[in-house]
């Protein structure tokens, strides 16, 4: 992730840190786990209706698409279990199983930390993608 990219993850209500400082707060994932950042939730319904904070809530803590942002050391290194090579890269959009991963706040943004074997499809374009 570019430092560019950064600021998109990090909230702008914070008092403003060198853009260096925020790219050594997220975590660096180990072994064969991926960080991923959760995409923004609409604040309001298609027809401009405001949602109430409890479904924005429960919106980020079933989101089935994560944005990758860093891939550990050893993921899809097991040709074994991965013939095909990786299932996803940096920069790509993916879809997991609700509630997968490690969840993890900073400064107010939720990331998560899922298994390379978790990842269950790469999409290119997220917007209007939801849990069915």
């Amino acid at each position: 992730m570019t430092k560019e990219q950064l600021h998109l993850w990090l909230p702008e209500s914070q008092p403003p840190v060198e853009e260096t400082r925020k790219a050594t707060q997220l975590p660096v994932p180990s072994g064969y786990r991926i960080l991923c950042a959760l995409p923004e939730v609409d604040e309001k319904t298609e027809g401009g209706i405001y949602k109430p904070d409890i479904t924005i809530r429960h919106e980020e803590l079933l989101t089935t698409v994560l944005f990758v942002l860093k891939l550990g050391p050893d993921c899809y290194k097991d040709k074994k279990r991965f013939p095909s090579g990786p299932w996803c890269a940096e920069g790509d959009f993916i879809l997991v199983r609700p509630h997968a991963g490690t969840r993890v706040k900073i400064h107010g943004r939720e990331f998560r930390i899922v298994n390379d074997d978790s990842v269950e499809a790469v999409v290119e374009d997220p917007r209007g993608i939801s849990r069915g």
